[in-house]
């Protein structure tokens, strides 16, 4: 078994990560973002049943954590922008991992034809 600074040494960082990704719709924002820039209402668009508010609340989030970048233009109306910021980049490969595992485990798990039952008296 692992010492507590050891334990420590891995926990730690994904906490951090957890922390900063964590919530129904940051991944689905960054997916999105990673096939290009978007406008606001795009990114809505692309986002099912995401409202405004939540992702405005969310995109300043991530911008905050500099995995996004938001562009205004200067026209009438104002256009703004999103985009992966180049830190927001350094997620791409975990984001990729994360999608190819998550189908993975989704094909295992509508294909199981194991039966769980008494499911309340498990024991640990």
């Amino acid at each position: 078994m692992q010492n507590k600074t050891e334990c420590s040494a891995f926990v730690i960082p994904i906490r951090d990560c957890l922390d900063i990704l964590s919530g129904k719709w940051k991944l689905p924002i960054l997916g999105a973002l990673m096939e290009g820039k978007k406008r606001f209402k795009e990114l809505e668009r692309s986002i099912p049943n995401i409202t405004p508010r939540m992702l405005s609340k969310e995109l300043r989030e991530l911008e905050i954590n500099q995995l996004v970048k938001r562009t205004v233009y200067d026209t009438v109306p104002v256009t703004v922008e999103y985009e992966m910021a180049p830190y927001g980049h350094s997620l791409k490969k975990v984001l990729m991992e994360m999608k190819e595992w998550g189908a993975q485990h989704r094909k295992r798990i509508m294909t199981t034809d194991v039966v769980i039952e008494n499911v309340g008296e498990v024991e640990y």
